[in-house]
C-alpha cells in the first residue's frame, strides 16, 4: 500500500513565503535592472490589457519591490491611485521606498494576503497580479476575491510561468535541488512557479471565479546575461525559493548544489553570452 503523502500545510507555506520575501525582497530589488530587462516586456502588455487609463484606482497583489506599481502609478498619473500590496512586510517597505524615491503620491503601500484583501467592495477599477497568483494556495479564492473589489467592468490582468519545458532558467535549477536535497515532489494542489502553466488552467479559474471574457496569451522571455555564472549570482539572490528548497543542506553542500547548477546552466552560452529559454502567460478577464 503506497504511503500517503502529507496534506499541503497553507498556513505554514504562506509563512514560509513572507519570512523568504522578507529576507530577499532587497535582493529583488537590486537586481531590479536586470529583472526589468526580462520581464518589462511582459509587464507592459499586462497594463495594456488591464487598460489602464489616467485617474483610475489600480490594486497591485503581490507587488513586489515596486513593479508594476511604479509603471501603473505612471499610466493613472497625479489623479489616480495605485495600492501596492504584498505579504511581505519588508517587501512593501522597499515598494515604499520606490515611490518615495520617484516622486509618485499616487502610491500607497499596504501589507495584505492576496487571497484575503480587507478592501470594500466595487473599489477599484483594475487588478494587476505579476508573478505572484501562482505561489497562493487557493487561486481561485484569490481571484474571486479580486473580483468583488472591482468596479463593474473592471479588469483583472496577470502573469505567471507556463510550463516547465518552456522555462529551462528555473526548470534546470529546480531539477538539480530537488534531487540533490532529496525532495518529495510536490503534492497535489501545491503552489509553485509552474502550477498555473498548463493549457487552459488560468482561462478555466477567471471562469470559476466569476469573470468573463478571458482571454490568455503567451509571450516569451529569454533570461540573458553575459555568462552563467552571471546568471547564477542573480538565481542565488534574488530568486529566494531556490534558497529555501535547499535550506536545510549545511553550507558546504549549498555551494555544491549552486556549483553543479553553473555548469548545467553553461549549455546556454554561446559566443554571444548567455540566454536561457522562459515563457509567461498573460491573463486577463472583465468584471
Amino acid at each position: 500500500m503506497a504511503e500517503e503523502q502529507p496534506a499541503f500545510d497553507a498556513a505554514k507555506y504562506k509563512n514560509a513565503q513572507r519570512e523568504q520575501w522578507n529576507k530577499d525582497g532587497a535582493a529583488w530589488r537590486r537586481w531590479n535592472p536586470i529583472l526589468d530587462r526580462w520581464y518589462g516586456d511582459v509587464t507592459r502588455r499586462m497594463l495594456d490589457l488591464a487598460r489602464i487609463q489616467p485617474g483610475q484606482r489600480i490594486l497591485d497583489i503581490a507587488a513586489g519591490a515596486g513593479e508594476p506599481a511604479v509603471s501603473a502609478a505612471l499610466r493613472v498619473g497625479p489623479d489616480g491611485y495605485v495600492l501596492a500590496t504584498d505579504i511581505s512586510e519588508g517587501i512593501v517597505d522597499l515598494a515604499r521606498q520606490v515611490a518615495l524615491e520617484r516622486g509618485l503620491e499616487q502610491i500607497e503601500t499596504r501589507v495584505m494576503d492576496g487571497e484575503n484583501p480587507d478592501l470594500p467592495d466595487e473599489s477599484f477599477d483594475a487588478v494587476l497580479c505579476r508573478l505572484g497568483l501562482m505561489y497562493m494556495p487557493h487561486p481561485v479564492t484569490a481571484l474571486r476575491e479580486w473580483r468583488r473589489v472591482l468596479k463593474a467592468g473592471g479588469r483583472v490582468a496577470v502573469v505567471v510561468f507556463s510550463t516547465p519545458e518552456r522555462n529551462s532558467w528555473g526548470a534546470v535549477p529546480a531539477t538539480i535541488i530537488r534531487r540533490r536535497a532529496q525532495l518529495p515532489s510536490p503534492v497535489p494542489g501545491q503552489p509553485g512557479p509552474f502550477s498555473l502553466g498548463g493549457a487552459g488552467v488560468l482561462e478555466g479559474m477567471f471562469r470559476q471565479a466569476g469573470f468573463s471574457d478571458p482571454a490568455v496569451s503567451a509571450v516569451p522571455v529569454p533570461h540573458r546575461m553575459d555568462s552563467a555564472a552571471d546568471y547564477v549570482q542573480v538565481a542565488r539572490e534574488a530568486f529566494g525559493a531556490f534558497n529555501a528548497m535547499m535550506a536545510h543542506l549545511p553550507p558546504g553542500e549549498r555551494e555544491s548544489v549552486w556549483n553543479e547548477i553553473e555548469g548545467a546552466m553553461r549549455s546556454f552560452e554561446s559566443p554571444g553570452g548567455f540566454e536561457v529559454p522562459g515563457e509567461c502567460l498573460i491573463g486577463a478577464a472583465t468584471k
